[in-house]
């Protein structure tokens, strides 16, 4: 299916406010169009005909139902506005929310090759764009176009001779359609493709901003910034060209050609002595035929936004399209905790092998650490494991079931997980505890602060545990986000457990207030952590030691000092930096 169906599949959902905007258009058009015979009518009937004086009183009275029928066609107007811009802010308001749901069951490899800037981009300028198509464009080519075929029409009841001349306009409005939607697509989508850069750049900039004022970085960053910004521009320009070419050469041409022809006909009539042709007649035909290129120009003139509109559609359901990740609201029992790594092999590029034939059996409530240098695979494994992605070789079994034979919804309702980098949303300090989630109640979110010691920290805060919170939480300390986030995942009660790097970004006073915390969630639960300080991993029942996607090491921390390996070697190292 087109996506051009797409669109007006979507629109068809509010058919109803299209149908009676489209009513109100049809007789704004009539309203306007009766405008001419009246004057028509005075010109004709009043004033050409009279002899020595005009009686006012039938002029007057037209006059009349002129001024009313201008009120019908101001308030036939108004309401096909009305109605055409709710029911195209209805479209996109469903489309934006479709394509947001959309976004949010695309898999983490989607985010991992498109810019946050640009899928921000189709979700805002680009539903912005289609919607310009619903409220503006819609209602200015079904007017244009209705005009158009009606004044022709009347045209040709007053004059079929210049009826004829006017209706060859039609074939060259649409033929030109077709040749501008040729030659403009290509500038339309570089043009929206530069824009969406753009705003990657922003967003990335915006997040950056510490760093580029930090290493005077302003310079290049504005010099990458205006490259892009002239690329936008050279072929907008040329948008523009195009456009200009369309707006006054073409239509001035076909304009001239046009009213030469009536002229012609005008002319060769009343040599012929034909009396066909009335002053009044006269006086509609040249206004109608003033009026029927208003429209022509209105059409012409925004096909440049409707070509942005069909490009900016196309590249909404381009993301639409993208295979989703199934989400099906299926509940498992609670899982026991037995994980086991089997023969497990992953390559985030085909063949490019990150993990290679992992073997790991974390029982239920063992806490199995996870460490090794950059790049050693720790993160991949906790992917897999989350099911962000699936395993090239080999298999993951939760209690004995194959991890890819259940729903990655219904496994994360079990799984907690604590980033190095915790994410705070707007809101408050409780708000980003439950996520809104009506399962955590104030008292449990509250318990979960307790638990990890959290309340230490955020009693200096005025309104502690309803403090707000602003994007990222900015406002808070890296030990104060972190406590939070793991007063997360502590009230979600999970039955696996993810520290990522959960201590190291945090001072030594925090990260104690954590340790004791972590004995506590580890009550019941299987634990994995990556951790970078050995020191905070010395009870973990597995210790495994990865080097280049491959195990090394294993076991706990006194046998793998005892063997004098790399762990033991990392381990001294770490010791002597610290004293």
């Amino acid at each position: 299916m087109s996506n051009s169906k797409r669109l007006l599949r979507e629109a068809l959902k509010f058919k109803k406010l299209f149908l009676i905007g489209f009513l109100f258009l049809a007789g704004a058009v009539v309203a306007e169009l009766i405008g001419p015979v009246i004057a028509m009518k005075i010109i004709d009937d009043h004033v050409r005909e009279a002899a020595d004086t005009i009686n006012l009183t039938p002029i007057m009275q037209l006059l009349g139902i002129y001024a009313v029928i201008a009120v019908f066609n101001a308030v036939f107007s108004y309401y096909q506005t009305l109605y055409f811009q709710n029911a195209g802010s209805n479209v996109i308001m469903n489309l934006r929310n479709e394509l947001f749901k959309h976004m949010q069951k695309l898999p983490i490899k989607y985010f991992d090759t498109l810019p946050a800037g640009k899928v921000v981009a189709r979700i805002t300028n680009d539903t912005q764009t289609i919607l310009e198509l619903f409220t503006v464009l819609l209602p200015t080519y079904l007017s244009g176009f209705v005009n158009i075929i009606a004044i022709i029409i009347a045209i040709f009841f007053f004059n079929w001779k210049v009826g004829l001349a006017a209706f060859l306009v039609v074939p060259l409005l649409i033929g030109w359609l077709v040749v501008y939607r040729k030659l403009s697509d290509e500038y339309n989508q570089v043009t929206r493709e530069k824009n969406s850069d753009m705003n990657a750049m922003l967003n990335e900039s915006i997040n950056g901003m510490t760093i580029i004022q930090a290493f005077n970085q302003e310079e290049k960053i504005q010099q990458e910034f205006n490259e892009l910004n002239d690329d936008y521009l050279r072929n907008y320009s040329r948008i523009i060209q195009l456009d200009s070419l369309t707006s006054h050469n073409l239509m001035g041409t076909i304009r001239s050609v046009i009213f030469a022809v009536m002229i012609y006909i005008f002319g060769s009539t009343f040599l012929s002595g034909e009396t066909a042709l009335t002053a009044g007649m006269m006086y509609v035909i040249v206004e109608y035929l003033t009026r029927l290129f208003n429209p022509m120009y209105n059409l012409v003139n925004n096909l440049s936004v409707l070509e942005q509109a069909r490009v900016s559609a196309d590249r909404v359901y381009e993301m639409l399209d993208e295979p989703a990740e199934i989400t099906e609201n299926k509940s498992i029992a609670r899982l026991e905790g037995d994980v086991l790594f089997e023969d497990v092999s992953f390559a985030y590029k085909e063949e490019e092998y990150v993990l290679k034939d992992i073997n790991i059996h974390a029982r239920r409530g063992e806490t199995v650490a996870l460490v090794g240098h950059t790049g050693s695979g720790k993160s991949s494994i906790m992917n897999l494991l989350f099911r962000f992605y699936d395993p090239t070789m080999g298999r993951i079994l939760m209690d004995g079931v194959d991890s890819k034979s259940v729903t990655k919804t219904s496994l994360r309702e079990h799984m907690g997980i604590v980033l190095q980098d915790p994410y705070l949303y707007s809101g408050t300090i409780l708000s980003n505890i439950t996520l809104g989630d009506e399962r955590i109640s104030r008292a449990r979110a509250v318990a979960a602060l307790e638990a990890v010691g959290g309340s230490r920290v955020l009693d200096t805060l005025d309104n502690g545990i309803d403090s707000p919170v602003v994007e990222k939480g900015n406002t808070l300390s890296s030990g104060q986000r972190q406590l939070i986030s793991f007063a997360r995942a502590l009230a979600f009660d999970p039955a696996i457990l993810i520290l990522d790097e959960a201590t190291a970004s945090i001072d030594s006073e925090t990260e104690s207030v954590i340790q004791q915390a972590m004995d506590v969630l580890k009550e019941g639960r299987t634990t994995f952590i990556i951790a970078h300080r050995l020191s905070t991993i010395k009870n973990a029942d597995q210790i495994i030691v990865l080097d280049k996607g491959r195990i090394i090491e294993r076991g706990n921390h006194r046998t793998l000092i005892q063997s004098d390996g790399q762990y033991s070697k990392m381990y001294q190292l770490q010791s002597a930096n610290s004293q």
